[in-house]
This record gives structure tokens, sequence and C-alpha cells, in this order.
């Protein structure tokens, strides 16, 4: 004679709430941006092209300018002056450059179409971007400061300012690159995220200094993100001198207008 399970799955009372009751529902949003930030930094460390724009590029214009003597970098050592530039450009290449040409063709090819019907809110997919950006960047800034010590850098200044700076031109780049991503073809992204790479390269401070240009430009090319962030990373690995509250300015200003306009105006296809 056979006993009745009562609606018994695996030992388990089907009826009174045991471990095989599903709990439909969003997970909590901490968890859903520290998971897409995973996600996104494992995409962007795979990505040969990306790896070539945010570690190899710099790292070679590194080494060549602070050997070759090509560009007047003024008094002392040239790995004094360069080192903090290619600090800047490789935040820019990482934050702007390299998200705004991987977001354009997620965008196109439908990713992001498919995550806007998720629980993920926008602004969450936007932080998790930006986080993953921010960890690539901690990599980027340990192999290019082992290769600048390498070649003989002596950095002075106040570690807060230098973090700081770094954290703002992240948030400033992150914003212009997602508004960029998230407005324009993905074609249009491409090309217009790499002539921005290169003009800024040439006219934000990073190899050439902002001195050598005329007045006028000059006075133009300071408000630049870019300029700024090179510029305050350089008054403070360089010089040694305090906080730049006028390149925090002009960053936290970026920043804000960066991140406020692809906030409202981020498209997912």
């Amino acid at each position: 004679m056979s006993t009745s399970t009562g609606g018994a799955v695996g030992g388990t009372d089907a009826t009174s709430g045991g471990t095989y009751t599903p709990a439909p529902g969003a997970a909590p949003l901490a968890r859903m941006i520290a998971a897409q930030t995973a996600f996104e930094t494992k995409l962007l460390l795979r990505n040969g092209e990306q790896l070539l724009l945010t570690v190899i590029i710099p790292s070679l214009l590194l080494v060549l300018f602070s050997t070759v003597d090509v560009v007047d970098t003024g008094e002392g050592k040239a790995v004094d002056f360069l080192a903090p530039g290619v600090l800047a450009l490789a935040v820019m290449s990482t934050a702007f450059t390299g998200q705004a040409i991987a977001t354009g063709f997620e965008r196109r090819y439908g990713v992001l179409k498919r995550l806007a019907v998720s629980p993920l809110p926008r602004w969450a997919l936007m932080t998790a971007k930006t986080l993953s950006v921010l960890v690539t960047e901690a990599l980027q800034v340990v192999l290019l400061t082992v290769i600048a010590f390498g070649l003989g850098w002596s950095p002075r200044g106040n570690p807060l300012a230098v973090l700081l700076l770094l954290v703002l031109g992240t948030a400033a780049f992150s914003g212009l690159g997602l508004l960029m991503a998230g407005t324009l073809k993905a074609e249009a992204t491409l090309a217009a995220a790499n002539l921005v790479f290169l003009l800024l390269l040439v006219g934000g401070g990073v190899i050439v200094p902002l001195d050598r240009f005329p007045d006028a430009a000059r006075a133009v090319l300071e408000l630049l993100p870019i300029s700024a962030l090179s510029g305050g990373l350089r008054d403070a690995l360089q010089h040694g001198a305090g906080m730049d509250w006028g390149g925090v300015g002009v960053l936290a200003v970026w920043a804000v207008l960066g991140l406020g306009a692809a906030g409202r105006l981020f498209r997912w296809e």
C-alpha cells in the first residue's frame, strides 16, 4: 500500500513555500550594476582594437617621445612632462574614444535595444559603463606608471589631487562618449571619436606644451577637458603643486554637461 505524497516534490512540500518556490522580480539595483560592470569590463579587455587604443598607443607614445628628442618639452627630463599628459590621454582613450565606439556599435547591433527591455535603467547602464572604464583605467595607470619609472620619471605632488582629477576626467569623457554613441550612427561615431582623439592628442597639451600655441588659441584650448586634465596632472606630478582648482572646475562642468546630456538624449536604438 502506498502513501500519498501530498504534493511533495523532491521531499519538499510544493505548497509550503520551500526551496523550490520561485521568486520572480528584478535583482537589487546594486547587484544589477555590479553584474553589468563586470560584463562590460570583460568585453573591453577582450577587444584587441580597444587594447590597441587604450594600452599600446599611450605606452608607445610615452616611450617614443621620452627617448627621442622630437618635441621641446622645456627644462628637465622629457618623461617628467610627458607622463602626466599620457595618463590624461589614457583616460580619454578609454572613457571617450573606446567607450563611444563600442557603445555605438552595441546600439547598432541591437544590444542596447535588448537591454532596454530589461529591468536595468538607462542611468544604471551608464553607471556600469563608467565603473568599467574606471577599472580599466586603474590597470592603465599601473602599466604606464611602471613604464615611466623605467624611463626615469620622478613624480611629485598630492596623490589625492591626482585621484580627483582622474575621476573627474573619467566622468567628463565618459559622458561625452556616451552622448556621442547614443545620438549618432555607429559609423559617424567611429569617425568622429577617432578624429577627436587625434585632434586632442595634438592640441590638448598631451605631447606639445600649450605655450607653443598662439595666445588666442591657447585660451580656447585650456577650456577643453583634455587640457584641464593633462595640465592639472602635470602641475601636481611634475611641479608638485597643490590642487588645480581651475582644472577641477573645468572638468566638473564638462562632467555635469556631458553626463546630463547623455542621460537625457541617449537613445537605445
